[in-house]
């Protein structure tokens, strides 16, 4: 089976159980200030799980691309990786565990789809906590299909979500294969790396709120997950990821390219820079804030692994080209997006070559007695030295590494602390002031191509109940006339009190009148399309308010430069 073959056959068979397929959303989520990359198919979904209507319907299927850092530490193992894509099927208040755990099932074992003999399953399901009860439902449905190795989890192995602080979650109820050639054990050991996780269920019946609590959702919904990348791997039954065929090509050019064969290395060079690839992709350079920050880890993680492996010259623009010839038929953006892909790639490296220069000037005046653990850190901070090449290059003077790790613990208990705050809510959250602030965006965008012009499309956005911010492709600052002009085009329909109009049609029906819609390739053949009176009409999930006399007076308090062509502008309704 080649991989074109497991999507094939993963999309058909919900299409048989009367699911429509919706196509992958950005990497970028839309609206969503929670998390800064889509880290599960859910992520795009969220309003409909909280119990707006989709209109492609009650049951979907997709292909996701995802990204995630929070594992980024495990990276090098058989099947972690930062980017991957999920095969996930979605019930928004139609079947429930039975059904669902009956579709996983028979999609696996089926001869007609993948084969996987019963006796080499094994599932794990929530034991129950203070939040919610055992999963004996799901475990009744698991006897009954002739599964015999069934353990019950807590809450840090069998709850998923929410996927930021709050959102729906629910627990769930996870599927194994014994992948390996030894004889199948007669218990299941979830701590055994052999035992794969190929599948998770999860039953979204709650919604955690700001304060902590577990609250029964409108609707109960259903969200699987399939692990592309690892169940692949194990159809071509191979011992692990990387010798699949979805990683062997780019593993291949990094042997060629190094001097040794550290398997970790050669994993992680391989992994980090096909995750940077599919990030350039959206558009993203390397910065240190938000998303940039995550892309030019990545980067600079990679070019560490790759001289310790060895590789002497610039080469992650080589490797980028071999990312791209791998995936560009499923993912037609990362050719047409190449020459950007490549030239920012490129950049970045000779970029930290440069800060790896001023760090060896650094630790020559450092080296004279033995490093200090924050001198260390700060060489790993600033200049991108790990501690191994510390160590290596202070072999004989010694290195407090103890302190170092202290150094970088307290580091990433003050990232995680600020990121907390910073992303704190969403249109998840569908506050008041959040469904009116996305209304507003609908004006802003509007406003911004008639003072600017149609080359304004929209790059992405970010609000939260105390502001809204907007990216959009623009070459120049915006002059305080422009800025003016731009909040009067907006107060002006607020003023006028519109009615904002939802209506459900085609996608070309969208497009023929009119409506604007970047991420319009999320939702499927049927989508909304809200128009505020002629000023403005968007393809768009919602929520909005029913009429602009609730917003208030826009006003822009901030403009910069995001990246190259991109704008943002943050404003608030007073």
């Amino acid at each position: 089976m080649e991989a074109k073959d497991l999507r094939k056959k993963f999309i058909e068979f919900f299409i048989s159980k009367d699911h429509k397929e919706i196509l992958n959303s950005s990497l970028i989520p839309e609206n969503d200030p929670t998390v800064l990359f889509t880290t599960a198919g859910m992520h795009p979904l969220v309003p409909y799980l909280l119990g707006q209507e989709h209109p492609s319907g009650e049951k979907l299927v997709n292909i996701q691309k995802c990204l995630r850092t929070g594992d980024i530490e495990e990276v090098g193992d058989d099947i972690h990786l930062t980017y991957f894509n999920m095969l996930g099927n979605w019930s928004l208040g139609d079947y429930w565990k039975k059904e669902a755990i009956e579709m996983s099932f028979e999609f696996l074992t089926s001869k007609k789809y993948l084969n996987f003999p019963v006796e080499k399953l094994a599932v794990s399901v929530f034991a129950g906590n203070k939040d919610a009860p055992k999963d004996s439902e799901s475990i009744k449905t698991w006897k009954s299909l002739g599964i015999k190795r069934i353990e019950p989890l807590g809450k840090k192995d069998n709850w998923w979500g929410p996927a930021g602080e709050t959102g729906p979650c629910g627990p769930d109820s996870e599927i194994f294969y014994w992948n390996s050639s030894e004889e199948v054990p007669k218990e299941f050991n979830p701590n055994d790396s052999r035992w794969v996780e190929v599948w998770n269920d999860v039953f979204m019946e709650y919604n955690k709120t700001p304060s902590g609590k577990y609250e029964p959702l409108k609707q109960k919904n259903v969200d699987t997950g399939m692990g592309y990348e690892r169940v692949y791997s194990i159809l071509e039954g191979v011992e692990n990821i990387y010798q699949s065929s979805l990683f062997t090509p780019i593993v291949e050019k990094i042997l060629e390219l190094s001097t040794s064969e550290d398997e970790k290395s050669l994993r992680i060079v391989a992994d980090h820079l096909r995750s940077a690839v599919f990030v350039l992709a959206e558009k993203i350079i390397p910065s240190n804030l938000e998303q940039g920050y995550v892309l030019r880890r990545l980067i600079r993680l990679a070019i560490r692994r790759g001289k310790l492996i060895g590789i002497e010259d610039n080469f992650t623009s080589k490797i980028a080209r071999i990312v791209i010839n791998t995936y560009k038929k499923e993912y037609p953006n990362l050719n047409k997006n190449s020459s950007f892909i490549i030239s920012e790639i490129d950049k970045e490296e000779k970029k930290f070559e440069r800060t790896l220069e001023k760090g060896m000037r650094v630790f020559e005046k450092i080296s004279g007695k033995k490093i200090s653990g924050k001198s260390a850190f700060l060489l790993f901070q600033s200049y991108g030295f790990p501690i191994e090449m510390t160590v290596e290059l202070a072999s004989e003077k010694g290195v407090d590494v103890k302190g170092y790790y202290k150094e970088l613990e307290k580091h990433q208990k003050l990232s995680r602390t600020a990121t907390k705050g910073k992303f704190a809510s969403g249109l998840a959250d569908q506050s008041e002031n959040t469904i009116k602030l996305h209304t507003a965006a609908h004006l802003l965008h509007s406003a911004l191509i008639k003072v600017l012009g149609s080359s304004c499309e929209q790059k992405g956005s970010n609000i939260n109940p105390e502001r809204l911010r907007f990216d959009f492709s623009f070459d120049r600052k915006l002059e305080e006339k422009e800025v003016r002009e731009v909040e009067d085009l907006v107060n002006e329909q607020i003023k006028k009190s519109v009615k904002v109009i939802k209506k459900e049609m085609s996608v070309d029906e969208a497009k023929k009148s009119g409506a604007m819609g970047e991420f319009s390739h999320k939702y499927g053949n049927k989508v909304f399309v809200y128009s505020i009176g002629k000023f403005s009409k968007e393809i768009c999930s919602g929520p909005h308010v029913e009429n602009t006399s609730k917003l208030g007076k826009l006003k822009i308090v901030k403009q910069k430069s995001v990246g190259a062509g991109v704008r943002r502008i943050k404003a608030v309704l007073e």
